[in-house]
């Protein structure tokens, strides 16, 4: 995975964390060969980094992603999309950062439980064989610990985010990628750099251009 070895020569601390971020690509890739869909949770900047993942992912990251030759005739076939439409269309994997979903977060505390909303979420949205990324600094935010939970629960595989600490979510996730940092913006320091291999990867296996 070449991808991972260039995270791990520009940041050799990583090297520790080398197995499981292959873990993660693996686990991603067995997903999506089924058809399956990554799921995302965090809060404050790993809140972000759900959605700067689900950018990598939805849409070309190091590669354009051209659809094939006959894709295009097939949704050519379909409906009367015009050549410059589907020139500018690119490959996507399926991903969805639930803390973007507002409106259901904000009714779902209000209403129910806070500590919850994610897991909600994971329930609704969730299948056996999709794969949830589950990002924690300190391994411990109860809100993405229960959505974990719920995961496992319905047969998704669980990959933590966490730092040196792991925390509950260690305890429990399928693959835990624990940097070697423990104060909160050197782990996120750290996470961008190992998501973007992640992504890298992924795409590099299911995409030639």
């Amino acid at each position: 995975m070449k991808h991972i070895e260039i995270l791990t020569e520009r940041y050799p601390s990583l090297k520790v964390c080398e197995n499981e971020i292959k873990s993660a690509v693996d686990a991603l890739v067995s997903s999506y060969e089924k058809r399956g869909k990554l799921l995302l949770c965090g809060n404050g900047g790993s809140c972000a980094d759900c959605d700067h993942i689900v950018g990598e992912l939805m849409k070309g990251f190091l590669k354009k992603r051209p659809i094939g030759a006959d894709k295009k005739a097939e949704m050519k076939a379909f409906a009367e999309l015009d050549d410059e439409l589907l020139s500018k269309l690119q490959g996507g994997l399926p991903a969805i950062s639930l803390p973007s979903i507002c409106a259901l977060n904000s009714a779902f505390a209000n209403d129910v439980d806070a500590e919850l909303m994610y897991a909600q979420s994971v329930y609704a949205l969730g299948k056996s064989g999709d794969v949830l990324i589950a990002i924690s600094t300190s391994g411990n935010a109860k809100n993405v610990f229960l959505a974990a939970k719920v995961a496992k629960a319905i047969g998704m595989t669980v990959v933590a985010l966490t730092g040196e600490g792991r925390g509950a979510l260690g305890g429990i996730a399928d693959i835990v990628i624990a940097v070697p940092e423990s104060e909160t913006y050197k782990v996120q320091e750290l996470h961008l750099p190992v998501y973007h291999a992640i992504c890298a990867e992924v795409e590099e296996y299911f995409f030639e251009t």
